[in-house]
């Protein structure tokens, strides 16, 4: 049993981001900024995985600030992502109700914005799922707090007072984040990663989540007494 269960946001919990969405949001911060033709390579890396030294070399060869600018691409990030939910084409996977039955605290940490997961959360009902919920703030900074970084993980672990805990995620970052931060961890194969080649190992490997159940144990529901 564990003290709490952390998992993942996009992948796990609701339906990866489609690319072309975070294309286009990076694409609308350069115009905004007053770029009207950037580089598509480089509209690429500020849409997904973007890190400090690249973000900097970009703005540099623009003529950017990079706090100026990576502000506003925080923004319509998550204005674009709350349009996809809203439009249908960002949902939770049909197995969430399975949570409901983990014997254990529920946290998220995910690499996307903390305003983004807040919103979507709060959209879909969820929100009140979870004890715990971190997401990056819209700062530089946050870029190297991204998983494979514990940063977040130990930050859940201290507020929940947990010594034991499993994170579920769908990526190697997040196996890596785990074992960084001195935790178990489940790879889960969701449809986009039924084929995926691991090159990291996680504790567990499940299916959706209902495999986690398994894991965690159900929640009890107390008797009319109370026990």
């Amino acid at each position: 049993m564990y003290d709490a269960v952390v998992l993942d946001h996009d992948g796990v919990i609701l339906g990866r981001t489609p690319f072309d969405t975070l294309r286009e949001a990076a694409w609308e911060a350069f115009e905004r900024q007053g770029v009207s033709d950037p580089d598509l390579a480089h509209v690429d890396d500020i849409a997904v995985g973007v890190d400090p030294a690249t973000l900097s070399d970009i703005c540099e060869r623009y003529g950017l600030d990079p706090a100026a600018f990576w502000r506003v691409r925080e923004e319509l990030a998550t204005d674009a992502q709350a349009t996809a939910a809203r439009a249908g084409r960002k949902t939770p996977y049909e197995d969430i109700d399975a949570l409901r039955h983990v014997d254990a605290p529920l946290a998220v940490v995910s690499s996307n914005q903390q305003a983004t997961l807040d919103d979507l959360l709060d959209h879909f009902g969820l929100a009140d799922r979870f004890d715990v919920v971190y997401g990056r703030e819209p700062s530089i900074a946050s870029l190297s707090r991204k998983k494979p970084s514990p940063y977040y993980l130990e930050r859940v672990l201290e507020d929940l007072d947990a010594t034991t805990a499993l994170f579920v995620g769908d990526n190697e970052s997040d196996i890596e984040a785990a074992d960084n931060a001195g935790i178990d961890s489940a790879f889960i194969r969701r449809p986009h990663r039924r084929s995926f080649d691991l090159s990291v190992e996680p504790t567990y490997e499940i299916d959706d989540l209902h495999d986690l159940v398994c894991l965690c144990g159900r929640r009890q529901t107390p008797t009319l007494d109370g026990s």
